[in-house]
């Protein structure tokens, strides 16, 4: 009697950063000798893979995809293995892993402390790394939520006992690793209004940001935290109503393509923040930020003026102006002339977020697992604040100012010409047509070179346990 094929091991799904090899098994028995062949699919659909035909297949991880494999007998019987899933983080570099990595499960998306309005929907979530995929479990105030074992948590109609702390659990067969605590507040919604804004509120026409995080440089050793620090601050400036682009490792054709996208979706009352995380240095006082294609040693015409954006986005009689530097500024080049920057108009409402100050450098934390900038560390922690820009600001320059890793080495700056107690919590109204074209026009500016967008689904890197600082220092030479 013929023996049926039995898969004795089926393969696993993985949760994996971008270029990390490894391998997914089968095997199985039969009274015959048997043959292999692995299948992949991507976005519906199925190919064979060539050449894939031995017990393991080994990969490179490059993108998402699912997999399985068919096993024939002599007799020209099959049985297929189960379906896996092969989750690839392209955000999360393969050097971002804990050295001597098993597979145990890496944190690398933490869920965000919230304010929900009753009968609002609430949503939650984190990201783990892990070989086999980690499965996921939700808890508040200590308690399982016995429905909650994705990555999303999701309370369609919040309750005010929906209110507590709430954490999630990532385990697999190596062990579990549990994300941040966060509070989250249930509460009734603010007074009704008539439908317009109240005449002693300040408020915006639009939102607008542009982040941008350099992370890979090709002259210069590359950074480990501007993907985190970016990832986390569109996320915070969404809760506020901003219409957020992030982008991460542009050459500076794409960063002058994003800046001019930028500034034309700009207005008369229109909120605007600026965010860089990378390689950059000071001159005469003015601050440049530093492409992945700037040679070594580089110049102010390899660079980006920072000066020159926020003389344009003046321009565009904003309401508010928000810079925000998450880099070194030690001074550089003194010999090379500057780039010709007109002083800025008297128009007030202008505010500078320098992560250091002068000729000083800023850190990141490194603990052989993922970073965090210093800067983005506090600035998360204040920027959802009901308060005036420039006294959040203050608040996360005196948490800096606290921090016995960086005393005596990074100093927060803040500079400002706020006239008005404008805030990032004040309301838009109305909303104007810039946003929706913003949100039109973001994809990634046309470039032969390889940046990537860091869209919805990128995953953030928090760094955990003993840590290091690593300085964000202009590399010029």
């Amino acid at each position: 009697m013929q023996k049926a094929i039995v898969i004795t091991e089926q393969p696993v799904s993985v949760s994996v950063p971008v270029g990390y090899s490894f391998a997914l098994r089968c095997r199985a028995e039969a009274c015959t000798s048997l043959q292999y062949q692995w299948f992949c699919q991507h976005q519906s659909v199925c190919c064979q893979i060539p050449g894939a035909t031995e017990q393991d297949l080994l990969i490179t991880a490059q993108q998402t995809q699912l997999y399985t494999c068919r096993i024939n007998d002599i007799y020209k019987n099959a049985v297929f293995s189960n379906w896996v899933k092969v989750e690839v983080h392209q955000c999360v570099g393969r050097g971002l892993l804990p050295q001597l990595w098993r597979g145990e499960p890496v944190i690398i998306l933490n869920p965000i402390e919230q304010k929900v309005e009753v009968g609002k929907p609430l949503q939650l979530q984190c990201a783990a790394m892990g070989v086999p995929a980690p499965s996921f479990q939700w808890y508040r105030n200590g308690n399982v939520l016995e429905h909650q074992k994705k990555k999303k948590l999701w309370i369609n109609h919040a309750k005010v006992s929906d209110s507590g702390t709430y954490l999630c659990c990532a385990s697999n067969s190596h062990g579990e690793h549990w994300t941040n605590a966060v509070d989250i507040h249930v509460g009734e919604p603010s007074q009704p209004t008539s439908g317009t804004c109240h005449p002693a509120k300040f408020f915006a026409t639009d939102k607008i940001a542009l982040l941008v995080g350099n992370n890979h440089y090709q002259h210069h050793p590359n950074l480990m935290a501007p993907v985190t620090d970016v990832f986390e601050l569109s996320l915070l400036l969404k809760q506020l109503g901003f219409q957020v682009v992030s982008l991460l490792d542009l050459n500076k054709a794409e960063m002058m393509t994003a800046v001019g996208r930028f500034l034309q979706l700009l207005g008369k009352g229109v909120y605007a923040l600026f965010y860089y995380a990378g390689h950059g240095y000071e001159h005469s006082g003015r601050n440049y930020m530093v492409p992945i294609d700037a040679p070594q040693p580089y110049a102010p015409e390899n660079c980006i003026s920072v000066q020159r954006i926020l003389q344009k986005m003046q321009q565009q009689q904003t309401a508010l102006n928000l810079i925000l530097l998450d880099t070194c500024r030690k001074w550089y080049n003194p010999e090379c002339a500057l780039s010709h920057v007109q002083p800025l108009e008297p128009w007030g409402n202008t505010v500078y977020g320098y992560a250091t100050s002068e000729d000083a450098e800023a850190y990141e934390l490194q603990d052989g697992e993922f970073s965090s900038g210093i800067f983005m560390k506090y600035l998360k922690k204040h920027i959802l604040q009901e308060k005036k820009v420039t006294h959040m600001l203050e608040d996360v320059l005196e948490d800096i100012g606290r921090d016995p890793l960086v005393t005596g080495k990074q100093v927060m700056e803040i500079k400002h010409t706020l006239k008005e107690a404008r805030a990032l919590t004040d309301p838009v109204c109305p909303s104007g047509a810039a946003a929706l074209r913003w949100g039109r026009s973001h994809g990634r500016p046309a470039s032969s070179g390889k940046s990537q967008q860091a869209k919805t689904e990128s995953r953030s890197c928090l760094g955990r346990g003993c840590v290091t600082l690593a300085c964000r220092e202009q590399l010029g030479g």
